[in-house]
């Protein structure tokens, strides 16, 4: 986020810190995240990962031939010998040749063995079997997996706060950082599903409001996106949206449901990059409460009210823009801290400071741009450079968090941006792939071919279904 004053004729400091940087703190500090199932962390590189007890966990490939079959019951025995339990197996037939003979099968097996015994245990094996073939565990940080997950995605990063940074306009203010402690503790005693908390707002906070309210809405019908009017114009019928009245998230979160599937939750303040990416992928959109301090009401070094239902709800009520969304967030889930960077970056120069092409001008959709007076007039001059927007490109693309971006992303259409995002992650080094069940709101790990196969019957009785229609219109 990032907002500035109207006359002001040079860009100032004290911008909120980076989602690229956030990220970067997170690793720098080590996360100790567990596992996808909510286990401990797996492996660390060696040939398992270690549990408690000395015991670890192995991934192995046994190779078995024909004249070997019975190898495959003295594993057993070896099994039983070593103690090591049975975690998963099954079997395929044999992808290749081993040492000039035919292997017929291949069995994958998950197991735990005793750690000093790891060496003797696979000799063993390899002494009944064709092939043994180990693989270490892949290490996953957790993500969500379900939508009440997300009471767990609150880890804030304090630099920006009104009680750590004595350059926040509000660090001198004893009642400003009580306020904004009341509503913090909102945010983090809420629990998914539970009503959203409702705010009686000050007339000191309704002030600030009407200011940059009625800054930015003189602006917006030459700047903004098409998108983004349509939306305003029906939050403003349906949701009170206007300068004497600040919308209350329940009333929101109702509005864009209703539209996209989003849905909004209330946020403490400033967000990790993997939780709140992690929250995209449920189409849920982390939303503050609490707004800028009134000395300085078109600037604000964190995200505020005025950001979020300004700059980013408009835009989630759009359908195409909702699904490139969700595509971001749901391709953060367990990946690298490097790609939690990467996909910050494409956040930032999309959601954030995004523009796109309509009727041969350029527009803005980014959130950052949207709630900032200063930067939406300059990024729409022709002072700044601007390029088409390629994922691979973006993501590595340096940026200020001090002033003005230099460089800017133009994507032809929200579609358009939705397929490279799609095509970039299936790029990103994941050992499995993740799919949104709207019905459940849960987002499924496809790791196992049971699971890809019920998703494929799924997609063909939809396709048989559309197929019908079809032949019906004909």
């Amino acid at each position: 986020m990032k907002t500035d004053g109207a006359v002001q004729s040079a860009p100032f400091g004290g911008r909120r810190q980076s989602l690229m940087e956030d990220a970067r703190r997170e690793r720098a500090g080590g996360s100790g995240a567990p596992g996808p199932c909510g286990g401990p962390p797996c492996g660390d590189g060696g040939l398992g990962s270690e549990t408690k007890d000395d015991r670890v966990v192995l991934n192995l490939v046994v190779a078995l031939s024909h004249e070997k079959s019975s190898g495959f019951f003295k594993t057993g025995k070896i099994f039983e010998t070593f103690e090591a339990k049975l975690l998963h197996i099954e079997s395929r037939p044999a992808r290749k040749v081993k040492n000039s003979m035919l292997v017929d099968l291949e069995f994958f097996i998950r197991c735990e063995v005793h750690g000093s015994d790891l060496d003797v245990f696979i000799n063993s094996l390899r002494r009944v079997v064709d092939d043994v073939r180990t693989f270490p565990e892949e290490r996953v940080p957790w993500f969500p997996r379900k939508m009440k997950d997300l009471d767990r995605c609150q880890l804030l990063i304090t630099k920006f706060d009104p009680d750590v940074d004595k350059d926040h306009p509000g660090f001198s203010d004893p009642e400003y950082r009580k306020r904004r402690a009341f509503l913090s503790e909102l945010a983090f005693s809420y629990k998914q599903g539970e009503p959203l908390p409702t705010v009686e707002y000050t007339a000191e906070e309704v002030s600030t409001w009407r200011e940059v309210y009625s800054t930015l809405r003189s602006i917006y019908p030459g700047m903004a996106c098409r998108q983004f009017l349509d939306a305003l114009q029906q939050l403003e019928r349906e949701c009170g949206y206007g300068e004497d009245r600040i919308p209350q998230l329940q009333e929101v979160s109702a509005f864009l449901k209703e539209k996209t599937g989003f849905q909004l939750r209330p946020a403490a303040g400033l967000l990790s990059a993997r939780d709140f990416l992690a929250s995209l992928a449920f189409r849920v959109f982390q939303c503050t409460q609490y707004i800028r301090h009134a000395s300085t009401p078109m600037h604000s070094p964190e995200p505020d009210c005025c950001h979020e239902l300004l700059g980013h709800v408009p835009m989630l009520a759009d359908k195409e823009f909702a699904e490139f969304s969700q595509e971001i967030g749901l391709a953060s889930l367990g990946v690298s801290d490097e790609d939690i960077e990467k996909l910050s970056t494409l956040y930032w120069f999309t959601l954030e400071f995004g523009l796109c092409k309509q009727n041969g001008a350029l527009k803005a959709y980014g959130a950052g741009l949207l709630s900032s007076y200063g930067e939406l007039v300059y990024a729409l001059s022709n002072e700044p450079e601007c390029r088409p927007f390629e994922p691979e490109e973006t993501c590595v693309q340096p940026y200020q968090d001090q002033t003005y971006q230099p460089v800017y992303f133009v994507s032809e259409s929200f579609e358009d941006a939705k397929v490279k995002i799609r095509k970039f992650s299936a790029k990103i080094n994941r050992p499995f792939s993740v799919r949104y069940d709207p019905f459940t709101c849960a987002v499924e790990v496809l790791d196992q071919p049971d699971k890809i196969q019920n998703t494929l019957r799924q997609m063909k009785e939809d396709l048989r279904i559309l197929h019908s229609a079809l032949e019906k219109l004909a």
